[in-house]
């Protein structure tokens, strides 16, 4: 069995946000829940917690849902190269100072 696991308020706080913008995105489109529900293969209870932003509920439903509403390409950026400033600075911190060459020898010309 899992351990029990209570997530930091920060990410309690982003799954809300994202629970709510589902949520509107679903109305902006005016579809029932059920609708919803059948098209990401999931229950309307299950949805509701989506919509909750329930953290509970596995990610895969969540992309589940976004692919439902014609949403899924923007959870394929969350984590893209051109976001994360900060592992671009760092793999640039990491990049050499100079790059030596390696001379060939007379004798591999020779051959």
């Amino acid at each position: 069995m899992p351990t029990p696991h209570t997530p930091p308020a920060a990410v309690r706080r982003a799954l809300r946000k994202l629970g709510a913008d589902i949520h509107d995105a679903r109305r902006r489109r005016k579809l029932p829940m059920a609708v919803v529900a059948e098209r990401a293969f999931t229950s309307r209870s299950t949805l509701q917690r989506v919509e909750a932003g329930d953290t509970n509920v596995s990610i895969g439903i969540y992309a589940a849902v976004l692919q439902a509403l014609g949403l899924l390409e923007g959870l394929g950026q969350v984590a893209d190269i051109s976001n994360d400033s900060v592992g671009q600075a760092l793999a640039s911190a990491d990049l050499p100072k100079r790059v030596h060459l390696k001379r060939s020898t007379r004798s591999s010309r020779n051959g």
